[in-house]
């Protein structure tokens, strides 16, 4: 129920915006005689959404170096818990003694 309700907030203002931006601009390539003419809304919210995806790449990017470090210092914890349950039962099995003369 809370996704729905989500979702109709963030549409509404979307399809007000897409109502009330109903011209056409032409959209061309640069070194091309290429255009096409699409709704101004459209333009813009598909500019939008390129736009948010490439952040959200780039944020994925930076946050994937603090993973990578993540991951290897909890192997390294790993590795220091192992050496100390193997150290303490070491000191903790009776030593060999040899027998006194």
């Amino acid at each position: 129920m809370l996704f729905l309700i989500v979702t109709f907030v963030l549409c509404v203002p979307l399809v007000l915006f897409a109502l009330s931006n109903t011209g056409t601009v032409r959209l061309g390539l640069w070194p091309t005689d290429y255009g096409v003419d699409v709704p101004l809304s459209l333009a813009i919210l598909v500019a939008m959404a390129i736009a948010f995806l490439l952040g959200a790449f780039l944020v994925w990017m930076s946050a994937l170096a603090q993973r990578l470090r993540a991951r290897r210092a909890e192997r390294t914890v790993r590795l220091l818990e192992a050496q100390v349950e193997d150290l303490k039962a070491r000191t903790a099995a009776p030593a060999s003694l040899p027998p006194a003369a």
